[in-house]
C-alpha cells in the first residue's frame, strides 16, 4: 500500500474543496455557456433575431416584471436582519479582585467545611484554570461570606451599570433612543426585575419593551439575542441586551461536594450589547441562531440545578453527567447548524461516510466536519477546563481556536452568559477579526441546553477599540495554562 505524503493529501483536499465549493463557477457555468454558444451557432444571427421579434409585448413585460415583483415581495416579507452595533464588557472594581491563594486560605477558615471539604475545594481551585485576577463581590470576601438580597442587588448594579455606561460612551447613542431592553440573569431574579432596574437608572421611555430572562443558565445570552431579534421585527430601531450572573447567591454553605464546585468557577462579570436592524453603523451581522434543548431526558434535565442538600442548604448542583450531557447537546446542535454553515465539500464528505456506514453496515467512523472551513473564530463558553477540553476534542479544534475561551477563563473566570462577549473582546483586543470573518458563539446552560449564534464581521474594529476589559492585561496573553498551575 502506498501512503501519500501529508502535504500531498493536504493539496488534494484543498483542490477537492475548491472544485466542490465553487461548482457553479468551475463546472456548471462553463457547461451552460458552451451549451448556449452551440445553440446560437446552430441557429445563426438572423434566426435568433426573428425569434426575438416573435415574442409578444405582454410576454416580454411579464418576463421582466414578474421576477422583479417576486424579488421585491421576497425582500419586503422576509424578517429584518439583526446587527451588532457595539458591545461592552465590565471589568469590576479592583477591590473585588481575588487570587487563588487568598481563596485557598479563606477556605480553611470556613466553619461549615470539614477537612475533606477543604482539601476538595483547594484541589478544585488550583485545577480550575482561573488566575489571580478574577473578581468576586465584597460580600464573599468575608469569613464566612455575608450573602443577602441587598448584596446581590448591589453586585448586579455594579457590573450592569459599568457595562452599560461604557457602551453608551463608546457609541455616543443616547439611552432614550432604546426601544427594547432584554436582560438575563439565571439565579438572581429580583422584584422589580433587572430590566426595570436599568430603565430606572437611565430614565428610559415609558413605552419601552422590557424582558427579563431567568433560569436559563449560561446559555441565556443567545436566548436573549433571539428574543431581541424577534422584538425588533415590531420595533425596528435599537435594542439593549444585558447578560450577567450574581456570584453571591451561588455561595453554598453545606458539605455536598457536587454543590461546592460552582464557587470555584463562577466570578463577577456582565456584558451590554447594542443591537439594531440598521447596517450603516454596525460591526457584525447575525446570520444564524440555533437552539437545542435536551430537557426531555432526565439525565440532561437534572445535571445542573439549584437544589437543597440533605441538611436544607441551597446551592447549585453539578452532576457527574454534566460533561456527557453537554457533549450530547453539542452533537445535536451542530447536527442542526452544520447544514446551514458548512461548505458543500464538508457536507459531501459527511454524506459519503454516512452512506458507507449504512450500506456496508460496518462500524465506520463518521466523518467529523471541519468547522474551521466555516468559521474563522470560535467563542466556546468558558464554563471550565473540562467543558473547553470536551468541545475542542469533539470539533477537532486547535489550541489557537480555543485560546479565547481558556484565556477568558483564566482572566475573568466563568462569568456565565456574558463569557462569550469577553472572548470576542479578547479576539478584538488581539486584532484578529477582519471584515468578512465569521464567529461562532456556543453557549451551554441548564436544562440541558446548547445554543449557537453565528456572526459575520462587516466592519473591522477601529484603532480605538482595544477590548476595554483586557486593556491592562492583553499583553500578558496567551499563557500556557498548564505551566501556570
Amino acid at each position: 500500500m502506498v501512503i501519500s505524503p501529508p502535504h500531498v493529501n493536504k493539496h488534494l483536499k484543498r483542490s477537492f474543496e475548491l472544485v466542490v465549493n465553487n461548482f457553479l463557477v468551475v463546472i456548471a457555468a462553463p457547461l451552460a455557456a458552451i451549451a448556449v454558444l452551440r445553440e446560437a451557432a446552430q441557429l445563426g444571427p438572423e434566426e435568433i433575431l426573428s425569434r426575438l421579434h416573435g415574442f409578444r409585448q405582454v410576454h416580454v413585460f411579464l418576463a421582466v416584471f414578474l421576477p422583479f415583483a417576486l424579488a421585491t415581495f421576497y425582500l419586503m416579507s422576509r424578517p429584518r436582519s439583526l446587527y451588532l452595533v457595539d458591545y461592552s464588557c465590565c471589568r469590576p472594581k479592583s477591590n473585588c479582585r481575588v487570587s487563588i491563594g487568598s481563596l485557598v486560605e479563606n477556605v480553611r477558615f470556613l466553619p461549615y467545611l470539614d477537612d475533606g471539604g477543604c482539601n476538595f475545594m483547594t484541589r478544585m481551585l488550583k485545577r480550575s484554570g482561573l488566575g489571580d485576577q478574577t473578581y468576586l463581590h465584597p460580600s464573599l470576601h468575608y469569613i464566612p461570606p455575608r450573602c443577602c438580597l441587598s448584596g446581590s442587588r448591589d453586585e448586579a448594579e455594579q457590573v450592569i451599570f459599568a457595562a452599560v455606561d461604557d457602551l453608551f460612551a463608546k457609541t455616543g447613542i443616547s439611552p432614550g433612543a432604546t426601544d427594547i431592553i432584554v436582560t438575563n440573569c439565571s439565579v438572581f431574579c429580583p422584584t422589580p426585575s433587572l430590566a426595570d432596574m436599568v430603565v430606572n437608572k437611565y430614565k428610559l421611555r415609558a413605552d419601552i419593551r422590557s424582558v427579563h430572562i431567568s433560569g436559563m443558565g449560561c446559555s441565556a445570552g443567545v436566548i436573549s439575542l433571539e428574543v431581541a431579534r424577534n422584538l425588533l421585527q415590531a420595533a425596528p430601531r435599537g435594542a439593549l441586551m444585558v447578560s450577567t450572573e450574581t456570584t453571591s447567591l451561588l455561595n453554598y454553605t453545606g458539605k455536598n461536594r457536587a454543590m461546592l464546585l460552582p464557587a470555584a468557577l463562577f466570578r463577577m462579570g456582565a456584558a451590554a450589547v447594542l443591537l439594531s436592524t440598521s447596517r450603516s453603523v454596525s460591526r457584525f451581522r447575525l446570520t444564524h441562531i440555533e437552539r437545542t434543548l435536551t430537557a426531555a431526558q432526565d439525565r440532561a434535565y437534572l445535571c445542573l440545578s439549584m437544589k437543597e442538600d440533605d441538611e436544607g442548604e441551597t446551592g447549585a448542583y453539578l452532576s457527574k453527567d454534566l460533561v456527557a450531557a453537554a457533549g450530547e447537546a453539542l452533537t445535536a446542535n451542530i447536527t442542526a447548524i452544520g447544514p446551514l454553515v458548512l461548505p458543500p465539500s464538508e457536507k459531501l464528505l459527511f454524506a459519503i461516510s454516512f452512506i458507507a456506514r449504512k450500506v456496508l453496515r460496518r462500524k465506520i467512523k463518521l466523518y467529523v466536519p471541519n468547522f474551521r472551513t466555516a468559521f474563522q473564530h470560535f467563542c466556546i463558553h468558558s464554563g471550565g477546563r473540562a467543558v473547553i477540553d470536551a468541545v475542542q476534542t469533539s470539533l477537532c479544534l486547535s489550541d489557537e481556536d480555543v485560546e479565547p475561551s481558556r484565556m477568558t477563563l483564566h482572566r475573568f473566570g466563568n462569568t456565565s452568559s456574558s463569557s462569550l462577549w469577553y472572548e470576542l473582546s479578547y479576539m478584538e483586543a488581539k486584532r484578529r477579526t477582519r471584515k468578512g470573518d465569521r464567529v461562532w458563539m456556543v453557549g451551554f446552560g441548564s436544562g440541558f441546553k446548547c445554543n449557537s449564534a453565528v456572526w459575520q464581521c462587516i466592519r473591522s474594529p477601529g484603532n480605538t477599540t482595544v477590548g476595554a476589559p483586557w486593556a491592562d492585561s492583553i499583553h500578558l496573553y496567551p499563557l500556557n495554562i498548564s505551566e501556570v498551575r
